[in-house]
């Protein structure tokens, strides 16, 4: 099938998964429901107040702009069937051409009709995320075509590294969903890869993942796996979002024809839909950022308004990506300033229109050094501070995300949780305001043994996974290991840890033949 064949978005008959017989326990099926311990990470809610880097009139400007591009130029839209959708809703579309201008009112109309929030839902009920408001949500690196290791130096992607990234994916809880495919294993081949991968997603963690809109028949095949890993329904999947895809737009001001089908196979079935421009500053985008947020906020809002053509009320989330280039050479640059400022004002924007906000967590470093750790902290100010609810390249991302690397994941995972501590309420209970220890010590004593102390010492602070806190006489008799050396450490002893979340064997065996049957058919047509 092209991808410019007219499909109307909605299953066929030959597309209907068969319903089989439902299960209604057996031990397998009951481990898979146990709570994972009540980790405190599973559901993180930033209570803190949102930072504005421009006043709400600012906002507003760039609102208007933002439709006046739309109304004025427009996009170029690269698939026939979504463009008669859009005329069908009221765009203008110029005949011979892929334009189309979108009415500030038809966008208005559209964008109201987007929820605030939903959740997403995991095979594992524990593992469900909330999206949306307060909620805060971190998905690990997707999409790195390098993987690397201190050991092994940087090397292509492939098969082993990605169920290894994904393992560790499963064993934090503040790691709430996979991303993509956190690196892409170029040692099977395109037609089936989608198969291997979201099966292997299915198996070796229970958290909601990641599929990539690449052509109507990919979506189909993703919807059918994680219909069998949840072991439901087609009509509840439908009712219960369950799978997100990433929609970029192709800036300036485009949307191609892949995107636009994931956009028409997924909201269609109530699958959750992130648009995100890709608008680099001085590159994809003006140069200023004012200019780059206008045209991120106009992409966006087309995006967003699409969804809801193809079905009212489709969960959907606003992305940001803005940055800046490097003048002197061209690259991305990440975790700038100029950054923070972009994600702390798309959240702004996000929240005006009411609609869940994704943004990423990034830096440019080529390596494991100061520069990945300020980069990533200054993202993770701006994100957290800017309101951002689900956060692509939590953990993982290196070399402006061209590399997912092993060690960089322990270091944001580390990162993360001690965010998630600095997002937690201040206890200012009477017992925490300490009044009688300190009445027991008085002036001029210590609180070591204090009964206040000794009840909660193993409790009371963060306990960081990398930080070396001994003295630098014990530190260098240790031989003087670096972040490095423990991030190297402390991967491995987690893969060696890693058990794989119980499935019951029955939903196991349907995956398995559903992956092979379509493996036998060829997957998808390659051109190679």
């Amino acid at each position: 099938m092209s991808e410019n064949e007219v499909t109307p978005p909605s299953l066929t008959e030959t597309d209907a998964p068969v319903e089989r017989r439902r299960r209604t326990g057996g031990r397998g099926g009951e481990r898979s429901r146990k709570s994972v311990g009540g980790s405190k990470y599973l559901n993180l809610v930033n209570t803190v107040a949102k930072t504005k880097v421009v006043d709400d009139e600012t906002i507003e400007a760039i609102h208007e702009a933002s439709l006046t591009v739309l109304e004025e130029i427009g996009m170029d839209v690269i698939l026939p069937e979504a463009r008669s959708l859009m005329k069908a809703a009221g765009a203008k579309v110029t005949p011979g051409t892929d334009r189309v201008r979108f009415d500030r009112g038809l966008i208005m109309e559209m964008i109201a009709s987007a929820p605030s929030g939903f959740t997403l839902h995991a095979r594992n009920p524990v593992r469900n995320v909330e999206i949306g408001g307060n909620n805060l949500v971190f998905a690990q690196i997707a999409s790195a075509p390098f993987v690397a290791d201190r050991d092994g130096g940087r090397r292509a992607g492939n098969q082993e590294d990605y169920r290894k990234l994904v393992k560790l994916a499963q064993s934090y809880d503040i790691i709430h969903t996979t991303g993509g495919y956190p690196v892409e294993p170029v040692d099977i081949h395109a037609s089936v890869r989608h198969l291997d991968c979201l099966s292997d997603m299915v198996k070796l963690t229970d958290k909601v993942f990641h599929a990539y809109s690449l052509g109507r028949q990919r979506n189909l095949d993703a919807l059918e796996i994680v219909r069998i890993g949840r072991d439901i329904s087609a009509d509840r999947l439908e009712q219960e979002p369950s799978l997100f895809t990433i929609i970029n737009t192709s800036s300036p001001l485009r949307l191609d024809g892949p995107m636009l089908q994931g956009i028409m196979e997924m909201s269609a079935r109530n699958q959750v839909v992130v648009v995100t421009p890709f608008t680099l500053a001085g590159a994809m985008a003006p140069v200023t950022i004012a200019g780059a947020l206008v045209q991120q906020n106009a992409e966006a809002l087309s995006g967003i308004a699409f969804t809801q053509m193809v079905r009212r009320g489709a969960p959907v989330m606003y992305g940001g990506f803005t940055s800046n280039v490097d003048m002197k050479t061209g690259a991305p640059a990440f975790g700038t300033p100029e950054y923070m400022k972009a994600v702390i004002a798309g959240g702004q924007l996000a929240r005006r229109y009411g609609i869940p906000y994704r943004t990423s967590n990034t830096n440019a470093s080529n390596t494991l050094d100061a520069q990945a750790a300020y980069e990533s902290a200054l993202s993770l100010w701006a994100l957290t501070q800017g309101g951002g609810n689900f956060i692509m390249h939590a953990a993982g991302w290196s070399e402006g995300g061209l590399t997912a690397s092993f060690e960089k994941f322990i270091l944001d995972v580390d990162m993360l949780q001690m965010a998630a501590e600095f997002l937690k309420p201040l206890d200012v209970s009477p017992d925490a305001l300490g009044l009688d220890a300190i009445r027991d010590v008085g002036p001029g004593g210590h609180f070591f043994g204090t009964p206040h102390t000794l009840a909660r010492y193993e409790t009371a602070f963060y306990s960081p996974i990398l930080s070396d806190w001994r003295n630098f006489e014990t530190w260098t008799e240790a031989g003087r290991p670096t972040t490095y050396d423990h991030a190297n450490r402390i991967f491995k002893e987690k893969l060696n840890e890693y058990e794989r979340p119980p499935l019951d064997p029955a939903i196991e065996e349907e995956l398995d033949a559903f992956v092979a049957r379509r493996k036998a058919e060829g997957g998808v047509p390659t051109d190679f």
